[in-house]
């Protein structure tokens, strides 16, 4: 996926750069991370999973503030991922896909009719540790910072 397709099917929408946004939403990011960190802790497997892509959601999108870009569609949680997929380098793509399959992780245990306990806690580990990894993929690659 490229940024010239995504901006031709209206997924995205350049708008000004905004730096002090994309800081603002990595630290939402990072506090998502404690607060998913903090589920998982206590059993809230479902819980953690969901808060944990929630972080990757806000680090995707400073990475588009930063860029000057936001998402635009009814679709705006995949236009992130698909962004994400066309910025980020190529040996980041493990780490998009894992961003891809918790936002339909995350939609099941928000949305989705699944049975309690249907994400074990090796799962929500997982998830917590790729969404760090993800986050500071995005603040290295666009801050310089981890």
């Amino acid at each position: 996926m490229d940024l010239e397709r995504l901006l031709r099917e209206r997924l995205i929408e350049k708008v000004t750069a905004d730096k002090a946004m994309a800081l603002s939403l990595l630290e939402a990011a990072a506090k998502d991370l404690k607060t998913a960190e903090d589920n998982v802790g206590i059993g809230h497997f479902e819980w953690g999973l969901a808060i944990a892509y929630n972080g990757m959601l806000n680090a995707g999108r400073a990475l588009m503030a930063a860029k000057g870009y936001r998402a635009f569609s009814e679709s705006h949680h995949l236009a992130v991922v698909q962004f994400c997929a066309a910025v980020l380098p190529e040996d980041a793509s493990g780490l998009v896909s894992t961003f891809n399959r918790l936002r339909m992780r995350r939609h099941d245990v928000v949305y989705g009719e699944i049975a309690k306990d249907s994400v074990g806690e090796e799962e929500a580990k997982r998830a917590l540790q790729k969404a760090k990894l993800f986050i500071e993929e995005i603040r290295k690659l666009q801050f310089g910072k981890t």
